[in-house]
């Protein structure tokens, strides 16, 4: 286990990476204004889990791939900009249409949620820069005089996680509170879906245009 100095200092760091401004933090924003508080803390549980899943690849090794093939790096970052660009297209599909009746919308919203949460892990999962962020970081904090270094990796991992959570709760609940400010009626509730839509759409050209301004000479 490293030393508790260093756990401190890994923390922070952690910390302040989630708290600072950033695709998670609009992807968030995006899904509780559309889907309201219980979509946010869906998106905020699925992309909890797709860090897991960084987590275990950091813990395997399987990481290091990104460091031997820039093709598959840039292959991933490609899909999850794409994911997002589907999911924008069909929040402003929805925001086009005529709003549905209370009662139908509260009988979809437990399906809604979990689609959500099983969306939020895709769009992590492919978030190359949560796999950067292990590759650049986790190793700087592991001591070899501490042990093995898979369980360093494991416990540095799960504080990233578990730092993330309350800086996306904060994010969801502030969505949340100005989606409630500007609800009312129908024809509001399709321009959530579109703002919604939009900040979507907006992230996934954006990773789109940084891959191709990459890549051009």
């Amino acid at each position: 286990m490293p030393p508790l100095e260093t756990l401190i200092a890994f923390t922070l760091a952690a910390f302040i990476m989630n708290l600072s401004p950033g695709p998670s933090n609009f992807y968030i924003i995006a899904r509780t204004l559309e889907n309201g508080i219980s979509g946010g803390l869906s998106a905020v549980a699925g992309l909890a889990v797709g860090s897991l899943v960084h987590v275990v690849a950091a813990v395997l090794g399987l990481s290091a791939l990104f460091n031997y093939s820039p093709l598959a790096y840039s292959a991933l970052k490609l899909i999850g900009a794409a994911y997002l660009i589907y999911l924008g297209i069909n929040a402003l599909r929805r925001g086009s249409r005529q709003v549905a009746n209370t009662e139908a919308v509260e009988q979809k919203q437990l399906l809604r949620n979990q689609k959500i949460f099983q969306q939020s892990v895709i769009v992590e999962v492919s978030n190359p820069k949560t796999a950067l962020f292990f590759i650049a970081l986790l190793p700087q904090f592991i001591d070899p005089s501490a042990g093995p270094a898979a369980p360093q990796f494991l416990l540095l991992g799960l504080i990233v996680t578990a730092s993330a959570i309350p800086c996306d709760l904060f994010v969801t609940f502030f969505a949340n509170k100005a989606a409630n400010w500007i609800k009312g009626s129908g024809s509001v509730q399709r321009w959530q879906d579109r703002v919604s839509g939009a900040i979507l759409t907006g992230l996934g050209a954006y990773v789109l245009f940084e891959e191709v301004r990459a890549d051009s000479p």
